[in-house]
C-alpha cells in the first residue's frame, strides 16, 4: 500500500488472476516523466485522474488538460458504486475514501475557466511560426519583426501589435531588406492574412494582458494539497495546433522561469499532456529538437511531464527514452500500423517471465494496464499487469452551475477576469505615423508659402507697402499671363462660334480689368 513517499496505482496480477503486490509511483521519480497510452475506452482519463488525485495528496500541484470534460469531476466527492467499490476490493484499497480535490478552472476562451492569456512577445517567432504554420521564408520575416521589435523598444503584447508591426515592416520593406536580407510585401501580406484567420478562430483571446502567472498554477492549499489546474479544452481542441502550442508554451515558460532543483523529494510541479500527438504532428524538425530539449532539461527544475496518448508511435524515439513510469492500457492490433504500436509498447518494458507482454497488451480489459514504474537508484521495475484503483473523487464530468460556483470561489477569481490593454507596439506606431503625418503637412504648408499663385486682376498679385498702402499694379505687358494662356487654350478646343465668341469676350473682359 503506499505511503507519504508514493503514489498507490493498483495491484498486480499473477498468472493465475489472483492478487500480487500493491503498484507504486515513488514520489523521488515523479519528475523523471512519464507515459499513458491506449486505445479510446481502455480507462487512460481514470489512470490520469488518479495520479493527479495522489500528486495532490502529496502536496504536489497539478496541470491537465480535459479533452472531454470528464475529468473536471475530480473537484467533486466521489460517490460509492457497485464497480467502484468492487474494484477497491480487488486491489486491497481499505479504506476506500472518497475526496473532493482543489481545483482551479482554466479556459483558453474564458468561457469555462479562468482567461489564460499569454504575449506575443513571451510566445516567440519559433512558436508563433508553428502555430501559424508558416513556410521557411516567412517565418524568416517573423524573426525579423521580433529583432526590430527589439530594437526599437516596440512592446508585442496583443494580436493588433503584430498586425502593426508588420504593416509597418511592409511600408519599409526596401530598407529592411537592406538590413536583414529580402523581405516581400507579398510575403508580409501572406502572414498578415494567417493572422486574421487565426483571429477569427479565437486565438486572440490567447494574447494579451494579464498574462499567466506561473506561481498561480504551482498553488498548494492550508491543508497542504497541491492544487489541480484544469484546462478545459473541449472547444480548444476545435484548433488542435493553437492547443499544442499553447501546452508547449507553458512548458517552455516553466523551464525558462524555475529555478534548478536536482532531483527533489517530490516534484514541484506536473503536467499532463493529453492528446500528445497533436504536438508533434507535422512538426518542423527544431520544433520537436525544442521538445526533447526541455522534457530531458525540466526534470532538474522539479517538473514532471506526462504524455497522455493513444499509440505510443506518437511519441519521437528521442521524447519516448525520457519517460521513466509507463501505464500501457490496452492496444487494438488491425492493422501493420497497430501491430508495430504493439511490438514498440511491449519492447519497451522491463521483460516478465510470467507473461508475454505483446499478447498481453491486446488482451487487457477496461481499467487493467501494464505497470512500470522507476524504483530504487531509478531503474525501471519489471512490467506487471495491474488492476488500476478506482478513484476518490467524481467519475465523469461536473455540472454547468457547480463549475460556475468553483470559478467564482477560486483563489485566482477577478485576476484574469478583465483584459489590460496598455500602451505597445500598436499606439507606438499609431503616435510615429501620426507625427509623420503632421511633419508632412507643415512641410506642404511651408512649400505652399513660398511659391504661391496669384491671379491677376483680383488683387492678391500686389502684396501692401509699409503702411498698409498696397504697392501699384505694375506696368501693362504684352505678354500673356499664365491665366490669359490657359484661357487661349480653351477657345481653341473649342468647336463652335459661339462658344468662342463667348470666351474671347471673358478674355477681353479680363484684358480690359487690367
Amino acid at each position: 500500500m503506499a505511503d507519504e513517499t508514493s503514489i498507490f496505482l493498483g495491484a498486480s496480477r499473477k498468472p493465475d488472476d489472483s492478487y500480487q503486490r500493491a503498484e507504486q509511483l515513488l514520489l523521488q521519480y515523479g519528475n523523471r516523466h512519464g507515459l499513458i497510452t491506449g486505445a479510446t475506452g481502455t480507462g487512460k482519463t481514470v489512470s490520469l485522474q488518479i495520479l493527479a488525485e495522489g500528486f495532490s495528496n502529496a502536496g504536489v500541484p497539478v496541470f491537465c488538460a480535459d479533452i472531454k470534460g470528464d475529468l473536471s469531476g475530480i473537484a467533486m466527492m466521489g460517490k460509492a458504486q457497485d464497480f467502484l467499490v468492487r474494484r477497491a476490493e480487488q486491489v486491497k484499497l481499505d479504506p476506500y475514501d472518497f475526496q473532493e480535490f482543489p481545483v482551479i478552472f482554466w479556459d483558453l476562451f474564458g468561457e469555462q475557466g479562468h482567461p489564460i492569456r499569454a504575449t506575443v512577445s513571451e510566445m516567440g517567432p519559433l512558436l508563433l511560426s508553428r502555430l501559424m504554420n508558416l513556410s521557411e521564408a516567412q517565418e524568416g520575416i517573423m524573426n525579423i519583426a521580433f529583432r526590430i521589435a527589439d530594437e526599437d523598444g516596440l512592446l508585442l503584447l496583443d494580436m493588433k501589435d503584430l498586425q502593426a508591426l508588420l504593416a509597418n515592416i511592409a511600408e519599409r520593406a526596401e530598407e529592411i531588406s537592406s538590413r536583414y536580407g529580402n523581405v516581400t510585401k507579398p510575403s508580409v501580406g501572406a502572414i498578415q492574412r494567417t493572422l486574421l484567420v487565426l483571429e477569427q478562430q479565437g486565438a486572440a483571446n490567447f494574447f494579451g494582458e494579464p498574462a499567466l502567472r506561473i506561481a498561480d498554477i504551482m498553488r498548494t492549499t492550508r491543508d497542504g494539497r497541491g492544487a489541480i489546474s484544469v484546462l478545459a479544452a473541449d472547444k480548444l481542441m476545435m484548433n488542435p495546433r493553437l492547443y499544442a502550442t499553447f501546452l508547449l508554451w507553458l512548458m517552455s515558460e516553466l523551464f525558462e522561469e524555475l529555478p534548478e532543483v536536482g532531483d527533489p523529494d517530490k516534484p514541484k510541479l506536473v503536467f499532463f499532456f493529453d492528446e500528445a500527438h497533436l504536438l508533434f504532428d507535422e512538426a518542423p524538425k527544431v520544433l520537436i529538437d525544442r521538445v526533447e530539449q526541455v522534457v530531458r532539461l525540466i526534470r532538474s527544475k522539479g517538473v514532471g511531464v506526462y504524455f497522455v496518448t493513444q499509440n505510443p508511435l506518437d511519441i519521437p524515439e528521442k521524447v519516448l527514452a525520457q519517460l521513466g513510469n509507463r501505464v500501457q492500457h490496452a492496444l487494438r492490433a488491425y492493422t501493420p500500423r497497430e501491430q508495430q504500436a504493439v511490438r514498440t509498447a511491449a519492447e519497451t518494458f522491463r521483460p516478465n517471465p510470467d507473461f508475454d507482454c505483446a499478447t498481453s497488451i491486446t488482451q487487457l480489459g477496461t481499467g487493467e494496464a501494464l505497470v512500470s514504474t522507476l524504483e530504487a537508484k531509478g531503474v525501471p521495475s519489471m512490467v506487471q499487469r495491474t488492476l488500476i484503483r478506482p478513484p476518490s473523487s467524481r467519475l465523469g464530468p461536473i455540472t454547468v452551475d457547480e463549475r460556475r460556483k468553483l470559478i467564482d470561489q477560486s483563489p485566482v477569481a477577478g485576476q484574469y477576469d478583465q483584459t489590460i490593454d496598455r500602451e505597445s507596439a500598436f499606439e507606438m506606431l499609431q503616435k510615429k505615423a501620426k507625427g509623420a503625418q503632421e511633419a508632412d503637412e507643415q512641410a506642404q504648408q511651408a512649400g505652399s508659402g513660398r511659391t504661391r499663385w496669384t491671379i491677376p486682376g483680383f488683387g492678391n498679385d500686389t502684396p501692401p507697402q509699409s503702411g498698409g498702402r498696397r504697392a501699384p499694379a505694375p506696368r501693362p505687358s504684352n505678354r500673356q499671363t499664365v491665366a490669359e494662356a490657359a484661357i487661349k487654350a480653351v477657345v481653341r478646343s473649342v468647336g463652335s462660334s459661339v462658344g468662342r465668341a463667348i470666351v474671347r469676350g471673358i478674355l477681353g473682359s479680363l484684358s480690359r480689368g487690367r
